[in-house]
C-alpha cells in the first residue's frame, strides 16, 4: 500500500495505516458532464471500476511525523489525474477542513492537468484551488508539495508550486507543459524534478524510503516556532584573540580562510535543520543558505545565512522568500551576514540584482516577527546590510562591515591600491567601531 504511484499508496508512503478518508457523496456522474461530452460518464465511470475511486482526488486526514495534516492524493490512473469540478470541490473542502482545523496542508499530485471533458468549466478549478489555497497561506498555515510522477499542467501551477514548500520524487515528471504539448524537440530532461531543483522551482528531490522522515521533520518545524526573539550565537573564533587595532586588521580577520562561516555556526547553533533551495524565479544561490532549525529548547527559527560569497540575485530573492514565509507561519528569524558584497557581473545586473536586494530590504522591514542579525564575518554595503535586522544587529570579533569594501573606496576616492588598507582604517568598520557608531547593539563574545 506505500505505491507512490496510486493516491493511496501515496498517502500510506507518507502517513501509514493513520488515515482517517472526506466523505464525499456526489453519485455517479450523469449527462456526461458540463459540455454534454459523449462518452465521458461511460469514461469515468469506468475509472472509477479501474481504480476504485470515485474521483482523481483522495482527500482526509493522518499523522506525518506527530503532526495531524490535511491529506490531497491525486489518482492519476483516474483520468490522467486531471482536475474537473468534482476535483476541485473536493480540494477546496479540504482547505476549509484544514483552515476550520488549524492544520497544515500536505498535497501529494499524480496528474496532468485540467479535464478536456469539461472545458472551462474544469480550467476555472485552477482559480478556486488558488484561492483556497491563498486563504490557508493567509490563515497562517503551512502548505507542503510532495511531487509525483506525473506533475503537470494546471496541478503543478496551483497547488505544487504554490506550496510554501515543495519535495519532488526522484525522476518525477514536472512541468506545466504536459509531454504530449511540448515543443517536438524540447529536451524531456529538462521537465523533470531534477531540473527543477536546479532553476530554484522545488526545494528537495527526496527518496520514497525518506519521504516519511523528511516531511515530518517539515511538518514538526514548521508548525512548532520559537518564542521570542532570537538570541544571537556565541562567537566561534579564537576566544584568546585581541579586538583588531586597525580597520586593516579586521578586513584580514574577516577575510582569513580558517575562519568560521556560516556552516559552523548553524551546527553550533541550530539542531535537525531543513532547507529551502531557490528563488522561484529560474535561480539557486549556493551562497546563500535558508531554511528551518530547531533550539535548545525545542522551538523552531528561521535563518538565513551568507557563506561568505558574493550574493547573487537569486541568494537575496531566496532569502526574501524565508523571512516571508517566517513571518506568515509566526516563526523568529536569525540572519548570519557574511559576504564581500553583492555580486556585480552583467549576469546578476541582468538577473536583477536591484531588485532582488530591494525585495530583501521590504521583506526585513515589514517583518512582524523577531529578527536578529548576527555579522560573523564580511559585511560588504547593501548586500550586507540587506540581510541586516533594523536595531537588531550584532557582531563577532573577526568581523567588520563597512559603506564599500576598502579597495573599492579607495578607487572611487581616487586612491591608488596602496592605499586601501588606509582607507579601511578611516572607514571605522571594525566592531569597536561599529558599536561605538551605533551601528551594532554588541559583540558577541565566545
Amino acid at each position: 500500500m506505500s505505491d507512490p504511484t496510486t493516491a493511496r499508496g501515496a498517502i500510506a508512503l507518507v502517513a501509514g495505516d493513520d488515515f482517517t478518508e472526506f466523505v464525499f457523496t456526489e453519485g455517479p456522474l450523469a449527462d456526461d458532464g458540463p459540455l454534454g461530452w459523449p462518452g465521458y460518464s461511460a469514461a469515468h465511470g469506468r475509472a472509477a471500476a479501474r481504480t476504485g475511486e470515485t474521483e482523481s482526488v483522495v482527500c482526509g486526514t493522518g499523522v506525518v511525523g506527530g503532526v495531524r495534516v490535511v491529506l490531497i492524493s491525486f489518482e492519476f490512473d483516474f483520468l490522467g489525474g486531471s482536475l474537473g469540478e468534482r476535483t476541485g470541490a473536493r480540494a477546496a473542502a479540504a482547505h476549509a477542513h484544514a483552515r476550520a482545523e488549524r492544520l497544515p496542508v500536505v498535497v501529494l499530485p499524480a496528474t496532468g492537468g485540467s479535464r478536456m471533458h469539461e472545458g472551462m468549466r474544469a480550467l476555472l478549478q485552477l482559480q478556486l484551488l488558488a484561492g483556497e489555497s491563498a486563504l490557508t497561506r493567509a490563515a497562517g498555515l503551512p502548505q507542503i508539495a510532495v511531487l509525483r510522477d506525473p506533475t503537470t499542467g494546471g496541478g503543478w501551477a496551483t497547488l505544487g508550486a504554490g506550496s510554501d514548500v515543495v519535495l519532488a520524487l526522484p525522476g518525477a515528471q514536472v512541468g506545466f507543459a504536459g509531454s504530449r504539448v511540448r515543443p517536438p524537440d524540447a529536451d524531456p530532461a529538462a521537465y523533470t524534478a531534477e531540473a527543477q531543483l536546479a532553476h530554484g522551482h522545488v526545494d528537495a528531490v527526496v527518496a520514497p524510503g525518506a519521504l516519511r522522515d523528511v516531511l515530518g521533520r517539515w511538518l514538526a518545524l514548521l508548525t512548532r516556532p520559537a518564542a521570542g526573539r532570537p538570541a544571537p550565537p556565541r562567537a566561534l573564533g579564537d576566544p584568546d584573540a585581541p579586538p583588531s587595532a586597525s580597520g586593516r586588521e579586521a578586513v584580514a580577520r574577516a577575510r582569513h580562510p580558517a575562519r568560521p562561516r556560516a556552516g559552523a555556526y548553524l551546527d553550533a547553533h541550530l539542531s535537525g535543520r531543513a532547507e529551502i533551495s531557490g528563488d522561484r524565479a529560474g535561480g539557486v544561490d549556493p551562497g546563500m543558505r535558508c531554511g528551518f532549525g530547531q533550539v535548545p529548547d525545542g522551538g523552531t527559527v528561521a535563518y538565513a545565512a551568507q557563506c561568505g560569497t558574493a550574493t547573487r540575485p537569486a541568494g537575496f530573492r531566496t532569502a526574501a522568500r524565508l523571512v516571508r514565509l517566517a513571518d506568515r507561519l509566526g516563526i523568529p528569524v536569525l540572519t548570519l551576514i557574511d559576504t564581500p558584497g553583492a555580486a556585480n557581473d552583467p549576469a546578476a545586473e541582468h538577473a536583477g540584482a536591484g531588485p532582488a536586494i530591494a525585495d530583501l530590504f521590504a521583506a526585513v522591514a515589514t517583518a512582524r516577527v523577531p529578527v536578529t542579525s548576527l555579522l560573523i564575518g564580511e559585511g560588504g554595503s547593501g548586500g550586507a546590510l540587506a540581510l541586516a535586522a533594523p536595531g537588531h544587529l550584532w557582531a563577532t570579533p573577526d568581523s567588520y562591515f563597512s559603506v564599500i569594501a576598502p579597495e573599492a573606496a579607495a578607487s572611487i576616492l581616487k586612491r591608488p591600491p596602496e592605499e586601501s588598507a588606509a582607507t579601511a582604517d578611516q572607514l571605522r568598520l571594525r566592531p569597536r567601531d561599529l558599536l561605538d557608531l551605533g551601528v551594532i547593539r554588541g559583540i558577541v563574545e565566545p
